[in-house]
């Protein structure tokens, strides 16, 4: 019996002990500049959450925090290099391309599961259906007719197979019938540079991207894929007011971390953030570009996480998408 007790009390000991020395750690952390790795090119709606965060979190830290951006493989790369990062100061602006659709498309060199955990939920923007300027169609109705009179001569652009971009499209695609092609970019920034030259004619393109562009006349917004209208964009219907409902889409974003971070760690960077959500000119940053903030708890996120990788399981599955 007592070599039991001890043991017993020797095994608390230890784990006071452990517990002790990570929260010591996770006080002196962070002891060098942080990474936020962004998956896509710089002017991309995940480049603009990262930095909408970035600016705040530093000062908040005590650290500089340094975007960097690592586009391809749908948004996949960063979250790879985070996935593997050992440094310890290392965190990665996940969405939804990436942590719940890529898994169901891609062999990837990480377990989306095993090796990132969601820390704290940023935001989430809607699709908005755009056409160039120079597309004879004013509505959504005018464009499934151009397109059914014209079948595959008209181009889609998108972030990358198997982004929401381009779901989003599959989706459009499947309810109207009609034909296009897929023009896969490196990112937002260049599919829209070549939207707004001609290059290509349609995009099914993240808010906080095309917003802009929008509303510089650049680009002809014709619906929003949300079930409600967007507060930047009150003249735009829904694609359900268009005529075509149940094609919704929306781009979620969020800071996830190695799973080996500690607890503590992972806590000081969701308090932080929320913390940020909460001023009110970073909340004007993010509206500006379409986003709607929701701030969860970390338990909250890895719930929705889960759910929306079932989620967009089934829709993949469903209308046969595939990358190419």
């Amino acid at each position: 019996m007592k070599i039991r007790l001890c043991a017993a009390l020797a095994a608390g000991a230890l784990c006071l002990s452990a517990f002790a020395t990570a929260q010591a750690q996770s006080a002196d952390w962070p002891t060098r500049p942080l990474r936020l790795l962004v998956g896509s090119a710089p002017g991309g709606g995940t480049d603009a959450m990262a930095r909408a965060v970035a600016d705040k979190l530093g000062p908040l830290l005590k650290q500089t925090v340094v975007v960097e951006n690592k586009p391809g493989a749908s948004n996949t790369l960063a979250a790879d290099l985070a996935a593997k990062s050992a440094d310890g100061h290392t965190m990665v602006m996940g969405v939804s391309t990436a942590h719940a659709i890529a898994p169901h498309l891609l062999k990837l060199g990480y377990d989306n599961d095993r090796d990132l955990t969601p820390v704290v939920f940023v935001g989430a923007v809607p699709n908005i259906l755009v056409v160039n300027n120079a597309v004879p169609a004013q509505s959504v109705q005018e464009l499934i007719a151009l397109l059914k009179r014209k079948p595959g001569e008209y181009n889609f652009a998108s972030s990358g197979s198997g982004s929401t971009q381009h779901i989003a499209a599959e989706l459009f695609k499947d309810a109207t019938g009609v034909q296009m092609t897929h023009i896969p970019y490196r990112g937002s920034g260049p599919a829209m540079v070549d939207l707004m030259g001609g290059q290509v004619q349609i995009a099914f393109e993240t808010a906080s991207s095309v917003i802009p562009h929008i509303k510089s006349g650049k680009v002809r917004a014709l619906a929003v894929l949300s079930a409600k209208r967007n507060p930047q964009l009150p003249d735009v219907p829904t694609m359900a007011e268009a005529g075509v409902p149940g094609v919704e889409m929306s781009a979620w974003y969020g800071i996830y971390m190695p799973s080996a971070t500690p607890a503590a760690v992972q806590m000081r960077v969701h308090d932080a953030v929320n913390s940020i959500l909460t001023l009110p000119d970073t909340q004007a940053r993010l509206q500006a570009i379409g986003a709607d903030i929701n701030p969860m708890s970390q338990a909250q996120f890895a719930q929705f996480h889960q759910a929306e990788n079932q989620r967009y399981a089934g829709i993949i599955k469903k209308n046969h998408i595939s990358v190419e």
